[in-house]
């Protein structure tokens, strides 16, 4: 399999995504050790809201993760790159697979806006979760190695590593229900009646396990198999990639999320439900749960498997929310893509899912 960029591939940096590229390579060779010019700038392709971009010099390259500019029009607390700074570093030397990071630059008269400088690692992003091209065993085993390391990640002492105040005290549920429940009414388009019986079904329902505040993880928010890079050969994770949602929460919160895939139809987006998961290699969600509990020590795992259906119900309204967000700019015409369209136009399958979950909750 081809090496690649995480991303897939790079363009040239244009309109609000340019920025003085003399005045950043005057910055990285006081803060960057062994930096030396001359210096080139690309884009990494790709829809995430934090731009990424590919430093090249004659010796080597880096990867800068930047705010949007211009700066005045940000949410004082969206963009937050100094926490994917803080949280990448932290998980250093872990069994958690990050790039090194290299600088962090607060300042905004720099460049425009704040940004950040990882390490530039070579490896494989797969984006489809069937893993085309695989044998079973190849699947089998990429498919463990992601269990491995969200296991790994939820056992982080996060503490020890500087990481205590990474997010807030009290029920994560019902703070993230707070949450995308206000999101999904600011962004209605359509009512969606699923998504008013979610709201008011979700915090009613939440299980004994949801409220336990005394599980608390690092969760990344978004992990995902194409949030991983893998080792150009090899089944094995080099870096978990896109920490833009993480904090501090609920660890069930998270692998549910990465749950998902096991329910959602290959053909409404990159999951697997519906597919021949024993011909492909793949585990089916129950064995890939039992090695998560194993590997994390969990094992009240029969009370896990009664409060399996709100977590996904919890998960796939988190979900609808977004996707409706994006609908909402959709329809204002701050998302005109073709893949924004039909992001949004899932929302409302992705809420009616949840119900039916929590119905058989």
């Amino acid at each position: 399999m081809s090496n690649f960029d995480h991303f897939i591939g790079t363009r040239p940096v244009a309109g609000q995504h340019a920025f003085d590229t003399d005045a950043l390579s005057v910055w990285l060779a006081q803060h960057v050790p062994g930096f030396a010019g001359p210096l080139s700038v690309e884009m990494f392709k790709g829809g995430q809201s934090n731009p990424t971009y590919k430093l090249i010099t004659p010796g080597r390259s880096y990867v800068m993760r930047s705010k949007p500019g211009p700066v005045a029009k940000l949410l004082p607390s969206a963009h937050a790159i100094e926490r994917e700074y803080a949280v990448m570093s932290g998980l250093a030397g872990t069994p958690v697979p990050v790039p090194r990071m290299l600088a962090l630059c607060e300042d905004e008269s720099v460049i425009g806006r704040a940004f950040y400088i990882m390490e530039f690692l070579q490896g494989r992003v797969l984006w489809d979760q069937s893993l085309p091209g695989m044998q079973p065993a190849e699947r089998a085993a990429h498919y463990d190695e992601m269990n491995r390391v969200i296991a790994a990640l939820h056992q982080v002492d996060f503490a020890a590593q500087g990481l205590g105040s990474y997010g807030k005290p009290g029920n994560y549920f019902e703070r993230q229900i707070g949450r995308w429940s206000k999101q999904y009414v600011a962004s209605v388009t359509q009512p969606i009646p699923e998504m008013d019986q979610l709201m008011d079904w979700l915090p009613a329902h939440m299980p004994a396990s949801a409220r336990d505040e005394s599980r608390v993880a690092i969760v990344h928010g978004d992990y995902r198999l194409d949030n991983l890079m893998f080792h150009p050969d090899e089944p094995r994770v080099i870096a978990v990639l896109d920490w833009e949602l993480s904090t501090l929460g609920h660890p069930l919160a998270d692998f549910a999320y990465h749950c998902m895939s096991w329910h959602i139809p290959h053909a409404m987006s990159r999951g697997i439900g519906g597919l021949d998961l024993a011909a492909l290699g793949i585990p089916c969600e129950s064995e890939y749960i039992q090695r998560y509990c194993q590997r994390t020590g969990i094992t009240d795992s029969e009370t896990l498997a009664a409060d399996w259906n709100f977590y996904l119900a919890y998960n796939m309204f988190r979900i609808a929310a977004i996707l409706q967000g994006i609908a909402k700019r959709v329809e204002a015409g701050t998302a005109a893509s073709a893949q924004a369209k039909a992001a949004g136009a899932t929302a409302r399958p992705m809420a009616e899912l949840a119900w039916r979950f929590a119905q058989r909750s």
